[in-house]
């Protein structure tokens, strides 16, 4: 692939057509800067995203290629996977576009095993209407998780603010009997190691919300807190990691104690979600933590009800394409920076 050092492949998941997701990839690359740092490749149809480009003013110009290997930089490139017509209708509910999405998704994350692109954003996909014979998980992560090495763990970011989760889609009457030591152990050292190499934070410090209200007041308010994340976390923080709590969840974020540290983990999805996006304005990015490749995403859905109506907030989808260059980027000076060491032991033999 014919591309410059400093040029970092982007690879886009098209996401559910139906949906606000070619909305945002497109007004994203509007700013022609957006070329000057990546070279995007959208993993869909060329003639489809024309099609799309009618719901809204846009001057968005496509260089459809037919392999990666004819990809350009500066050039927003789009990968045609199918020849074929579909049949869009925004804010629709379709099996069939729901096919097109994972044939998307699939293809880009084949890409970036491979190697043939950098990094990887996925646009929104309906849960719903993905699932069939061939395709059981309940979203992205749960693919990635399975095809890329390592443990994923959904981690949301916002600047300095970096919520991740011990439990994600898990029904609530469920995250009791997930949360045990094994698992909060595997996380924690998830996403410290992903603060150092992700994030370049040398000593990361890392708050734990309580389970139950107030941390479970003493045992007053279910057990959980103290008989699980307490003596789990100090075992945790005795091997050398700066991790605190159980904190009472309800005013963690009011009052602004998430500031002090550099990620907070939340016990279940609405617990770490609901004030992230509250506090994240609508600039919020699901970072998919632990795996040897990158992989971002905006924070919100299909948008059904105001899809195809010029009506679609790109900021978050812009977010996750600056996170995946930076996160690039840092771990590949993190890797450079692990390796010198052992250069110089070679050179002193």
């Amino acid at each position: 692939m014919n591309k410059k050092a400093e040029n970092i492949i982007v690879g886009i998941s098209v996401g559910d057509l139906n949906g606000i997701g070619s909305e945002v990839i497109l007004k994203t690359f509007e700013d022609s800067r957006m070329l000057e740092m990546c070279t995007p490749v959208i993993f869909a149809n060329a003639k489809i995203l024309s099609f799309v480009k009618k719901s809204f003013t846009s001057t968005v110009q496509f260089h459809g290629v037919d392999k990666l290997d004819q990809v350009l930089p500066g050039k927003v490139n789009v990968l045609n996977l199918w020849r074929e017509g579909v049949d869009i209708n925004f804010g629709v509910n379709d099996e069939k576009i729901g096919e097109y999405a994972v044939k998307s998704f699939l293809a880009a994350t084949k890409a970036l095993k491979d190697g043939e692109i950098d990094v990887l954003v996925t646009a929104p996909i309906n849960k719903y209407n993905i699932q069939s014979e061939d395709f059981k998980f309940p979203g992205h992560t749960d693919y990635l998780d399975q095809e890329l090495e390592g443990n994923a763990l959904m981690m949301m970011v916002q600047d300095n603010l970096r919520v991740g989760l011990l439990t994600d889609h898990v029904p609530l009457n469920e995250v009791t009997s997930n949360l045990t030591e094994e698992l909060i152990t595997r996380k924690i050292e998830t996403i410290r190691k992903s603060l150092i190499q992700d994030f370049s934070i040398v000593k990361p410090k890392i708050a734990v919300l309580g389970l139950n209200p107030h941390a479970g007041d003493g045992g007053v308010i279910g057990k959980e807190d103290d008989l699980v994340l307490k003596p789990t976390i100090k075992k945790i923080f005795e091997s050398g990691t700066m991790v605190f709590g159980p904190f009472p969840a309800d005013g963690f974020f009011g009052s602004s104690q998430y500031e002090k540290y550099d990620a907070v983990v939340a016990t279940y999805h609405d617990q770490g979600l609901i004030p992230f996006k509250t506090l994240s304005f609508g600039k919020g990015v699901n970072y998919t933590a632990g795996l040897n490749r990158v992989r971002t995403s905006p924070d919100h859905g299909t948008a059904f009800d105001i899809a195809g109506k010029d009506m679609a907030d790109f900021n978050s989808f812009k977010e996750a394409v600056y996170l995946a260059i930076d996160i690039y980027r840092s771990r590949n000076q993190y890797e450079e920076i692990s390796q010198k060491p052992l250069k110089i032991k070679e050179k002193q033999l």
